[in-house]
């Protein structure tokens, strides 16, 4: 089985052709070539249980996969009881949604440092994932899967390492890529295949064969500052990283990869251009 790709979102040729309605996607997606979706519910978790089931019907009936973008403000290294059951709430609205949907994973953002060292941080993000953890399986909610994504501002929690570290604590949890996030917050990153290596490297030794061949991925090209990311951009702008290393690093490792677009506005023309050059080297192989 190959690599999927597709788009974060809805990209802007989508309303271009005429279509309103995220329930329309996943046809339009295959019309032109993609097979994948991350529904985006950043801002937070609207959308009711009949449109969710009407978007999972169409991307089974056109062969689309789907994933679920939680909201931005999970914050699980907060200490306040307030923000602890609402970081449980939009991540259960989530995965609520996403079951509904039939997507079968869930991303999210683990949340920031602030004042806090490091450490101290991460370890309460531990525990307020660890608390997540348990009470989604108390309720019966454990075969969505959560995955925390690496982040792109420094002061994020969110480095490779942590990503691991959390996915560690849990079946039910897996590891979301973002290359465009870890190649700002490393100050240009990532712009070599080697490097690609030795994170799949790194997610096999850790996390297994069967985490790294399902490899879930966020791809853009972004502007940063030394505080780290600071806009995403598309392929046609002169930024970083190139995808071309990515691609060929992916096409030796993820066997049943899922690449998603997060470009601005140009979501599926890029996942495009990733899935061509993917299958242009998969086929010479």
């Amino acid at each position: 089985m190959k690599a999927r790709f597709g788009t974060a979102g809805n990209p802007e040729n989508f309303y271009s052709a005429g279509y309103k309605a995220s329930k329309d996607l996943p046809r339009w997606l295959n019309e032109i070539g993609l097979d994948a979706y991350e529904y985006s519910a950043g801002r937070g978790v609207r959308i009711k249980d009949a449109t969710a089931a009407e978007i999972g019907a169409q991307a089974k009936k056109y062969d689309v996969v789907l994933s679920f973008h939680a909201p931005y403000f999970i914050n699980l290294a907060a200490r306040e009881e307030r923000q602890i059951e609402n970081n449980f709430n939009y991540i259960l609205s989530s995965v609520l949604a996403a079951e509904a949907m039939g997507a079968d994973r869930v991303v999210f953002h683990a949340g920031g440092q602030g004042k806090e060292t490091r450490a101290d941080a991460f370890a309460q993000t531990k525990k307020g994932f660890a608390q997540v953890l348990e009470r989604l399986e108390q309720r019966g909610h454990n075969k969505v899967v959560l995955l925390p994504e690496t982040m792109g501002k420094k002061g994020q929690i969110g480095t490779l390492e942590e990503v691991v570290e959390l996915c560690a604590m849990a079946k039910a949890a897996a590891p979301a890529l973002d290359f465009g996030h870890l190649h700002a917050v490393s100050g240009g990153g990532f712009t070599h295949k080697d490097e690609y290596r030795k994170a799949f490297d790194y997610i096999g030794e850790k996390l297994g064969a069967s985490t790294l061949e399902n490899i879930h991925v966020h791809f853009s090209r972004i502007e940063f500052t030394k505080a780290g990311e600071k806009r995403h951009w598309t392929f046609q702008d002169p930024y970083g990283p190139p995808y071309e290393p990515f691609i060929e690093a992916l096409a030796e490792y993820g066997a049943k990869a899922r690449v998603i677009s997060e470009s601005a506005g140009t979501q599926d023309v890029d996942a495009l251009i990733m899935s061509d050059y993917y299958n242009k080297i998969t086929a010479k192989a």
